[in-house]
């Protein structure tokens, strides 16, 4: 017998804080980014670096969920 909380087993927790948790997070650091390209007037091209350099690690995260979802795990 699993253990439940609020009719959620732990497994289930975990996939929705990860899911939406970091995809929040995930936001919320696009906003700092773009917050700090305006705060230091980088014009397009450094916003535009500023992103690149700074959102490339996020990619690896959204490309992993895209793959999952594509082969159906």
């Amino acid at each position: 017998m699993e253990t439940t909380l609020f009719g959620y087993t732990e497994g289930q927790i975990a996939q929705f804080g990860l899911t939406f948790g970091v995809g929040a997070f995930i936001l919320y650091m696009l906003f700092i980014v773009l917050n700090l390209a305006l705060e230091s007037k980088a014009g397009k091209f450094g916003t535009f670096i500023l992103f690149l350099v700074l959102s490339f690690g996020m990619l690896g995260f959204l490309a992993k969920n895209i793959i999952q979802w594509a082969l159906g795990i």
